[in-house]
């Protein structure tokens, strides 16, 4: 591994489609060269958005990329899931400059993906090569930290061997047990949680709703106006400012669409409401959600169980629907650990973040294991 150059790219347009897709791979869209840019173009991740793209890429003499990570200088700590703020204030009190920091994640996404992105000939030793990378930076720009977000367990693994901290968090997962039908998957829940789950679905029936897939070149302009009405209320409701814009969703519409899966519920007059799913190797991702008026459950329908109907019909092993909601449990979407790592360059703040993050994977733990004593599949 000699004779190679680390570089940082101001633009993901500099490393190109053809190279980052080849180290991505097709098993997650959100690590994808589309959806990636189309934050970019979109002008959702910019500096004036407080995410500067970093991207470091590690290059051969001849120009041959090896490896590349998803990288940013973040101003804030706004659209990320692992909170931090705490962190921020008390490194602020003590008379230290948090932000800038580098943030190494899929912005506004908070869903599991690999983040240290390499040709598997070279794999472990470019894997180090970036983490180092990553260090070196937060060095020459005077960084506080460094956050790598959503990992896999294998990649948490080789941050902690560079002396990176851990940290745990929780999502809720709905998996596949080679399910036929829904009713197969209703038949492993115990009879109580199983009358809820059909009493839902047929309040929203009662409706007389049709709710449609749209994916490709079925998703035109007038679906994405829809959706996008939908997005704003929900995140104008929930955290005052939505990070997405209307160009995003165009974007990639077209260049990603056949990963996407847009379910919108029409009333025979107006759509009222949706959810934007993107499919991956073997998970569906579901994304964003909102609606123009109030119908009882239709937010699980939409999200939960027409999300459980797709994957067992394309038999997929897992939905993934997003951050937190320990409402998802009683709807048969179990706990799941979600992992990150965080290198904080100095040493006195290092201790005391590792004691809390010590702390805090006890709790994380203990309450994993209760969680998973009140999931509603049949016991034993």
């Amino acid at each position: 591994m000699s004779s190679i150059v680390l570089k940082t790219n101001a633009r993901i347009a500099e490393i190109g489609a053809e190279a980052w897709d080849q180290l991505a791979g097709p098993d997650n869209p959100f690590n994808s060269y589309a959806f990636l840019s189309a934050l970019e173009e979109s002008g959702c991740v910019a500096a004036h958005t407080g995410w500067q793209p970093q991207h470091l890429s590690v290059e051969t003499e001849t120009g041959e990329i090896l490896g590349v990570t998803p990288a940013y200088l973040k101003g804030h700590s706004q659209g990320e899931y692992v909170f931090d703020h705490a962190w921020a204030d008390a490194f602020e009190r003590a008379g230290g400059s948090y932000y800038p920091k580098l943030q190494i994640s899929i912005p506004f996404t908070p869903a599991s993906a690999p983040k240290l992105l390499t040709k598997p000939e070279a794999e472990l030793d470019v894997k180090s090569i970036l983490i180092d990378g990553l260090e070196r930076a937060c060095e020459q720009l005077n960084l506080s930290s460094a956050h790598a977000t959503f990992l896999g367990d294998d990649e948490v693994e080789l941050f902690q061997s560079h002396q990176w901290l851990e940290r745990h968090d929780r999502q809720y997962h709905w998996h596949n047990q080679g399910y036929e039908h829904f009713d197969d998957f209703l038949a492993q829940l115990a009879s109580r949680k199983r009358k809820a789950i059909k009493k839902e679905r047929r309040t929203v029936a009662d409706h007389n709703l049709r709710i449609e897939w749209l994916s490709g070149s079925d998703i035109q302009e007038h679906h994405w106006d829809a959706f996008f009405a939908f997005y704003m209320d929900t995140g104008s409701r929930k955290w005052g400012r939505p990070y997405l814009n209307r160009n995003f969703f165009s974007l990639i519409g077209e260049s990603m669409g056949d990963r996407i899966v847009l379910m919108l519920a029409h009333n025979g007059t107006e759509y009222v409401a949706g959810t934007l799913n993107l499919v991956g190797q073997d998970t569906l991702f579901g994304r964003y959600w909102g609606c123009n008026q109030h119908i009882p459950n239709l937010h699980f329908e939409l999200c939960y169980y027409q999300a459980i109907d797709f994957a067992i019909e394309n038999k997929l092993a897992t939905v993934e629907a997003g951050a937190q909601g320990e409402h998802k449990i009683a709807r048969g979407y179990e706990p799941v650990t979600t992992r990150s790592a965080h290198f904080i360059a100095n040493p006195n703040f290092r201790e005391a973040v590792k004691d809390y993050l010590d702390e805090e994977r006890r709790y994380v733990a203990k309450d994993q294991e209760l969680l998973k004593e009140v999931t509603p599949f049949k016991k034993g």
